[in-house]
């Protein structure tokens, strides 16, 4: 065999050649993984939730107070909301006890109690108390539920439920439709981009396979933790996007090295020895960067984190081993069913060649942008800085059930109330006043205090006298906002009572105060996760701008990196916020009026955008290096790159673009924003980053761009990205 033909040396190579070589072993151990771990997800999977808590919160605090001294009032309350056009709801007395009633003896339940009825008469809601939260129990438990009201139901009473028992009783959210608008787009790109029916193919079976496999392995996660409802659609999006990308990366290096005459298995190898460096330097940098999650402190986030990595864990693995087997089995045939002649990306050139100068228009696009890199420059800024504009109005908070479409039983319980008994009644605050630690003989003042300091409170519409326990330990009150949840004037009421209106009541007292509730939880959360997004945002920041340092040693490059990839986030949050905040789009979408952004969601895309921009960084940083190190021509090594990647990246992006965009037909408004955000991220960083802005910096920064202390390359370990050592015949072949 000669040294054109040897596989390259190196683990990587190595394993792309014995899996192209027993690619029927490969093949049979993933279909096997497929069917045992599906079987076993079906037979013994977890199921999802969004059980959290928030330890060390006062609303946690004071919910454990409640359970400790009111347990009939502690735990997560949710309502069972009726209505009777008809007739007032006194019509059925007797049904609406025999329900308490069937709801008291219900496991779980701590208490029920109701109905409290509107003015009208006609509308009213029961309040159960759960020891957990319901949307852990399962949809068996719905069943018994739904037995517990049937008497109403029987009446011709509209019964609604709402809070964490409305989330409970929504339609499982499959988003196949979504998945399969996703595919399809994958398909037409892919065909059109390779002009090969088995080449186009190829990326989507390894992807769909390792997806699958990625799903079962994190249903079996959910037997032993609790993952948030929506990780497996947030795993589904990542595991599609990177897995088609990885495969198309090695597919389009394998496909060049067959049209250059080299067998299908050296083919195969030198594939996953090159490529495949890079897309093992990328998973790993998204793992990472989703990993970082960690740092809100919330194992809730952390787990959301988990739950997308696990898909990328798996894209991985099918792209190094799976690939280069389906590759192998394909042989010399990868072009066989073609739709257009195949065309060369780059022919190789023999050892000390001089490259050969390309003239075609993507070549003279690179080469303008090379010629003229501040326009560029400036071009791709002004786009960047129009669309973050948005991101200075941003409101974080949590959507409330008002938002949702109407076929969901929580809005509709939502709508309901708030025509009984006003928007606020959704989202009560409980004032707890712990007063354990005050003399009895003063208990009876404080009282009075905490009343008339909770008489006239703005943005509140009602609250209750406060009532002691049995105990005598607190004073319980309850506090009706004017707004809905989600409005800013909630907010405002929960921060004007928890930080002035309470303090100022007990102050002179040991006495202690805490709002608990569903809202104020929410509201907790939705301050833990602004003032810890920072921290998150400078721990992914630092590790990317490691993982480019050590790669390509380069201390401006990773500082370009980093600087560039904040400002395409900082677009993407824009449109995120002009669409859902502003209300420009939000209606198309299928969102009820404007709505804050969720907490998490900036969050979560900063660290997946981060991560998944790492791909085409390093693809296109790599081709950029390689001819520099041959050349040592900055100018030309940028063109180079740009015209060699430019292609490969626009069709993984498209990919990844169309796969996130489908999930904006996702009844589920977060899986929406997260959709709309990915989406647009990916479209600004392979467009206006990397044509315009990497390759115009590149040439603006010169040879100083690959400049790094020699302190601090002694220290770094060594990581080729794209396998360049490994693949030069005259150093590994003799």
């Amino acid at each position: 065999m000669t040294s054109a033909q040897q596989p390259p040396a190196g683990r990587l190579g190595r394993l792309g050649a014995w899996c192209a070589r027993h690619f029927v072993l490969v093949v049979v151990c993933w279909l096997l993984a497929l069917a045992g771990l599906h079987v076993l997800q079906n037979t013994v999977g977890g199921t999802y939730s969004d059980d959290f808590n928030l330890p060390g919160t006062q609303s946690d605090t004071g919910l454990n107070l409640l359970k400790t001294h009111a347990p009939a009032s502690g735990g997560t309350s949710a309502q069972v909301v009726l209505n009777d056009a008809q007739a007032p709801l006194s019509a059925v007395s007797g049904q609406t006890g025999q329900v308490v009633a069937n709801l008291q003896h219900l496991p779980h339940v701590l208490s029920a109690a109701g109905p409290t009825v509107s003015q009208s008469g006609h509308i009213g809601y029961l309040t159960v108390h759960f020891d957990t939260n319901p949307t852990s129990l399962g949809k068996s438990y719905l069943n018994e539920v739904d037995a517990a009201v049937a008497p109403l139901r029987n009446a011709s009473v509209e019964v609604e439920y709402g809070g964490p028992l409305g989330e409970l009783a929504r339609p499982k959210a499959t988003d196949l439709a979504s998945e399969a608008i996703g595919f399809g787009v994958a398909v037409v790109v892919l065909l059109i981009g390779f002009g090969s029916v088995i080449a186009a193919g190829l990326p989507l079976v390894s992807a769909l396979v390792s997806v699958i496999v990625g799903l079962s392995c994190l249903s079996l996660l959910a037997i032993a933790f609790t993952f948030a409802t929506v990780s497996p659609t947030l795993a589904t999006m990542i595991g599609l996007g990177v897995g088609i990308d990885y495969a198309l990366f090695l597919i389009t290096r394998h496909r060049q090295q067959v049209m250059d005459g080299r067998d299908p298995v050296t083919a195969a190898a030198r594939a996953t020895s090159t490529s495949g460096r890079a897309v093992l330097v990328s998973g790993c940098t998204v793992i990472i960067a989703l990993a970082g999650l960690y740092v809100s402190r919330v194992a809730f986030i952390g787990k959301l984190g988990v739950a997308a990595a696990v898909t990328v864990v798996t894209a991985v693995l099918g792209a190094l081993t799976l690939v280069p087997a389906l590759l192998g089995w394909i042989g010399p045939h990868i072009d066989r069913f073609t739709l257009r002649r195949a065309v060369a990306e780059e022919p190789e050139q023999p050892d000390g060649a001089e490259p050969a100068v390309p003239t075609d228009g993507l070549a003279r696009y690179a080469q303008r942008v090379a010629d003229h890199p501040w326009w560029f420059l400036a071009a791709g800024l002004v786009v960047v800085g129009v669309l973050a504009i948005p991101v200075f109005s941003i409101r974080l908070d949590h959507i409330d059930d008002g938002a949702d479409p109407t076929s969901f039983t929580d809005r509709r319980a939502f709508d309901l109330i708030s025509t009984g008994f006003g928007p606020g009644t959704n989202g009560p605050l409980t004032i707890v006043v712990d007063q354990s630690t005050v003399a009895t003989s003063d208990r009876q003042a404080l009282a009075g205090k905490v009343q008339q300091a909770l008489t006239g409170v703005p943005g509140a519409a009602s609250i209750s006298a406060p009532q002691p326990t049995s105990d005598g330990d607190l004073l319980v009150a309850t506090a009706v906002p004017v707004g809905r949840p989600q409005n800013a004037s909630t907010t405002s009421l929960f921060n004007l009572l928890r930080t002035q209106v309470l303090p100022q009541a007990v102050a002179g007292t040991p006495a202690k105060t805490y709002i608990t509730g569903t809202t104020a939880a929410q509201l907790d959360f939705v301050e833990l996760m602004t003032s810890r997004l920072p921290g998150i945002i400078a721990v992914v920041v630092g590790l990317a701008f490691l993982v480019i340092l050590t790669v390509f040693r380069g201390l401006l490059v990773a500082v370009k990196a980093a600087v560039l990839n904040l400002l395409s986030i900082a677009a993407s949050y824009g449109v995120v916020v002009a669409v859902f905040y502003w209300g420009w789009g939000g209606p198309a979408l299928g969102v009820s009026g404007n709505v804050p952004i969720e907490s998490y969601v900036p969050m979560i895309m900063f660290a997946i955008v981060f991560g998944l921009s790492m791909d085409y960084e390093v693809f296109l940083l790599s081709r950029v290096h390689e001819f520099w190190l041959r050349t040592h021509n900055e100018h030309d090594s940028v063109a180079h790159g740009l015209r060699i990647t430019a292609r490969v990246i626009s069709c993984a992006a498209l990919i990844m673009i169309s796969v996130f965009a489908a999930f904006l037909l996702s009844h589920t408004i977060v899986v929406k924003m997260l959709g709309l955000g990915l989406a647009v991220s990916v479209l600004i960083d392979a467009t206006v980053v990397r044509l315009l802005m990497v390759p115009a910096v590149m040439v603006l920064l010169g040879r100083h761009a690959w400049w790094i202390p020699r302190w601090l390359d002694r220290l770094l370990p060594h990581i080729d990205p794209e396998g360049a050592e490994a693949d030069r015949p005259s150093e590994n072949h003799g």
